[in-house]
């Protein structure tokens, strides 16, 4: 264990529980629930991060009652014969040396389904279902029933249970004048507010007495307006540690909310600042959650005094052995979450079941179990160290076949070199870094500045050669695209300062978007949290409503002047991801990013952009025109390796162009290497 994370892996008693450490793995929604064998599965997810090192796993939300379903078919624990599946998921994470709560979650107004409750009947905006108004008698039954859940959990084999009361869920909206409108002993008064969930903490332990483990995650900064400020927060957070709660985890925002908590624009650790402020105001420890997702920032936090432990979620999705990498000392060899949301978030809100861009193994245990060695090692040439071809080889490498990776270029990346400039999304370096460690660690052949040919690939005898060569951006037909002030992305990002004051760019998918706020940033001399929360509104003294700014700083005028095109009509963004489309679409209104459809491109000349929209033929000034509309794949090989072996495969953007699909292209690179595995 290394010296400078002396904190984080210090023992630690909470009540009932002695932990090992400082690290909680968050409670997640997986979808799993929804597959055909969701215990086995969340077990086998559970279990892995067990064996990965961490002391304490909370579960996804669990329902304790009907009305409480976050949507049909979700997860439920209200019926002695249901505590039997439940134990298949406690016993193994037992086994393995962990402890296991149970997270109760009543979704409230966010229920996916026709029969939902609140304090109020007031619609949430994201959610298209109205709310009926839930009776006193029946306020009177949902304490019990979360006191059966907690007892129920405790015969599964649970170690105790966290009560979700933040993110705008059922507890949340009692506490909120925002959603609670009541008159009655439930609403009106901060006392009337919180009495609900106060009332079932001290349900709880009246059933289970002073040993039963209770965590409860509450809202600290709010984030919507009619939602409490610090200072109020402080006061519940005493009333729970009167109540008995023995751990407070600080919950950041609304899923409602018009900020971002746990994006990739999200500086690390940018909310612990307000976890201290309710570790001012107890006696019990506290936890720090949110865009934590390094062993350094997780440490920074507890030396700072800001928290006791860390509640981390998502970095379990990208590293289940991220406690043992850290606690040994090859905290390098952590794959580090990177806050994209593309495969864990997008997919939750897409019906799908959730994964991780960086690790497409997350919650798909069971599908990739651990390949043993191979005792047939190939030899095997894969073209392009993009993120396919990454993934392929490290996978491949640590079963035995011996990899050599081609790159034309001067460093590995691919695409991903362009993503990791655009600001916001820096995290990508973590990737990055992730891959060249893992390339040194499985000793894969790497020959960078080398564009192998046919002839190079016959001379080296391989068994399988694997096409990973990417994508290219897609030339478009229009007159004068020649034009020198015509430049493709790749030229921009490589040389910025080239790039004139009036730009257009065409195509408006996500390539455009990043394109549009690479280069309407302006640099700032405050902190990344300083600008974060200047930029969104947020009071970084937590007095404010919900944590808001009274008077919000207004965006600076950037130094371009950008119009963002589509040839299609209709909504900009369409293609962004579900969950972090808006943010970037916020951003470029903030910074004055004209964005135009619904038009034809004419020709381009030293004038600018010529186009016809409505039948009116217009010219659009422009020192330069931006071309990010599609790409194709670079394959410049296929044809001629048909007779050096039959065992040609192409993954990533060679198999399919689209748009810079990271996600995609590790999945592909390891599904191929799994399928190599179970050949042999």
């Amino acid at each position: 264990m290394s010296k400078s994370h002396s904190l984080l892996f210090s023992e630690i008693k909470i009540g009932s529980l002695t932990l090992p450490n400082r690290i909680i793995m968050g409670s997640m929604h997986t979808g799993l629930d929804h597959t055909d064998d969701p215990y086995n599965r969340l077990a086998a997810f559970y279990e892995e991060r067990a064996k990965g090192g961490v002391g304490l796993i909370v579960t996804g939300g669990v329902a304790p009652n009907e009305q409480g379903l976050i949507s049909p078919g979700a997860t439920i624990l209200n019926k002695p014969e249901q505590v039997d599946s439940y134990r298949i998921i406690t016993e193994p994470v037992h086994a393995a040396g962990s402890k296991i709560i149970m997270q109760i979650l009543h979704a409230g107004r966010y229920a996916k389904q026709a029969d939902l409750v609140a304090p109020s009947a007031i619609r949430s905006p994201i959610n298209k279902f109205e709310p009926r108004e839930i009776s006193h008698d029946e306020i009177l039954q949902t304490i019990e029933d979360f006191a059966n859940c907690a007892e129920l959990s405790q015969k599964a084999g649970f170690d105790g249970v966290e009560l979700l009361g933040s993110e705008g869920y059922f507890l949340n909206e009692f506490t909120a004048e925002r959603t609670n409108q009541r008159n009655d002993k439930w609403g009106g008064s901060f006392e009337n507010r919180t009495r609900l969930p106060l009332e079932i903490v001290r349900a709880i332990r009246r059933k289970l007495g002073s040993d039963f483990f209770i965590q409860y995650r509450m809202s600290v900064l709010e984030l919507v307006e009619g939602g409490w400020n610090i200072e109020e927060a402080q006061r519940f957070a005493t009333e729970l540690e009167s109540a008995g709660v023995d751990l407070i985890n600080t919950g950041i925002g609304w899923h409602e909310a018009s900020i971002p908590t746990i994006a990739m624009d999200v500086p690390r650790a940018a909310f612990s600042w307000a976890t201290g402020k309710i570790k001012e105001a107890v006696n019990i420890p506290v936890a720090a959650a949110n865009r934590i997702n390094t062993v350094e920032v997780a440490e920074e936090i507890l030396q700072r005094g800001d928290a006791d432990m860390l509640y981390m979620a998502r970095p379990f999705l990208a590293d289940s052995d991220f406690v043992n990498k850290a606690k040994e000392g090859h905290s390098n060899e952590i794959n580090s979450c990177i806050a994209c949301n593309q495969s864990c978030l997008d997919n939750l809100f897409n019906n799908k079941t959730v994964s991780c861009l960086v690790n497409p193994r997350a919650c798909h245990e069971t599908v990739y179990p651990p390949l043993p060695a191979t005792d047939k090692p190939q030899k095997i040439a894969v073209i392009g160290a993009g993120a396919a071809g990454l993934a392929f080889s490290i996978e491949a490498s640590k079963q035995g076949h011996n990899i050599t990776l081609f790159e034309s270029g001067s460093t590995i990346g691919g695409q991903l070199l362009h993503a990791h400039k655009v600001p916001g999304k820096e995290e990508f370096d973590e990737l990055l870094r992730y891959f060249q460690v893992m390339l040194d660690k499985y000793t894969v052949n790497l020959q960078l500045n080398c564009r192998v040919d046919a002839g190079q690939l016959e001379a080296g005898n391989f068994d399988a050669i694997i096409l990973a060569s990417g994508i290219k951006p897609r030339e478009l037909d229009i007159p004068g695209i020649k034009n020198s002030k015509v430049l493709s992305y790749e030229q921009v990002f490589s040389a910025p300062e080239k790039v004139g004051q009036r730009v257009i760019i065409i195509g408006a998918g996500g390539i455009g978007f990043d394109m549009a706020g690479f280069l309407t940033h302006s640099k700032s001399n405050d902190t990344p949290v300083q600008t974060f929360n200047k930029n969104w509104g947020i009071d970084p003294t937590g007095l404010g409503e919900g944590g808001l700014a009274s008077n919000p700083a207004k965006t600076e005028k950037p130094s371009r002047d950008v119009t963002l095109l589509q040839r299609k009509a209709g909504r900009f963004g369409k293609t962004l991801g579900k969950t972090t489309g808006w943010i970037h679409q916020i951003e470029l209104q903030k910074r004055g990013v004209q964005m135009i459809g619904d038009l034809n491109y004419l020709k381009i000349d030293d004038a600018g952009l010529h186009i016809e929209q409505d039948g009116k033929k217009q010219l659009l000034p422009a020192d330069n025109i931006i071309i990010c509309a599609g790409q194709e794949s670079q394959d410049e090989l296929t044809e001629s390796l048909s007779n050096i072996t039959q065992q040609v495969y192409r993954i990533g953007g060679v198999k399919e162009a689209r748009e810079l699909d990271a996600a995609q292209a590790i999945r592909d690179g390891i599904q191929l290497a799994y399928s190599l595995g179970l050949k042999q």
